[in-house]
């Protein structure tokens, strides 16, 4: 891959895409590209990492109001992905986690894929304060980007070998961490 793509000014948008996509379709690599331009802004200075910080917290903010308004327009049932017994039960259990602390959820499901999915639609469909979800939306977003970044930054500056190495360490860095969270989330639950 031409290194001009992955350090202009298309690496931002493509990172956004992707970013934006992964809000709806957990499958889409979000938080693998945040992470690997992260080590590439590291170790060539460009983009500059604040740069991909904020166009991350931007639109993974923009996705997760989006399904936010999905939610709130449409409800939890309308489509029939929505009525089958996997996705009611991670809707149950965004509804029980928002009715416990608003704030947390919202902060500890940007780091968990499809719970971020069923977090932000519950959050519309029980009618959250618009305000008050944008704002925790907004603080989570760009909290998030701001780990996924650093953590492919860090280990680029740790990691000899240029911007390659570094890309490949930092998501396999990430994955690991991604992996470990879902593990404790899951024996949180029980």
């Amino acid at each position: 891959m031409p290194t001009e793509l992955l350090t202009g000014p298309w690496a931002l948008a493509i990172m956004s895409l992707l970013v934006l996509g992964d809000s709806f379709f957990v499958v889409v690599p979000g938080e693998i590209a945040v992470t690997a331009l992260g080590a590439i802004a590291s170790t060539s200075g460009s983009p500059a990492l604040w740069s991909v910080i904020v166009c991350a917290g931007a639109a993974a903010f923009l996705g997760d109001a989006a399904c936010y308004l999905i939610g709130r327009t449409a409800g939890t049932q309308r489509w029939r992905w929505m009525r089958g017994p996997r996705v009611q039960q991670a809707l149950a259990w965004a509804r029980r986690r928002l009715d416990t602390g608003t704030a947390s959820v919202l902060f500890t499901a940007r780091f968990i894929p499809f719970a971020r999915l069923a977090v932000n639609l519950v959050a519309g469909a029980s009618r959250l304060h618009p305000g008050r979800y944008l704002c925790l939306a907004s603080i989570a977003a760009l909290g998030w980007a701001a780990y996924q970044a650093s953590v492919g930054a860090v280990v680029a500056l740790l990691v000899p070998g240029g911007p390659v190495v570094a890309v490949i360490v930092s998501v396999a860095v990430a994955l690991a961490l991604g992996a470990a969270i879902d593990v404790v989330t899951t024996r949180v639950r029980r």
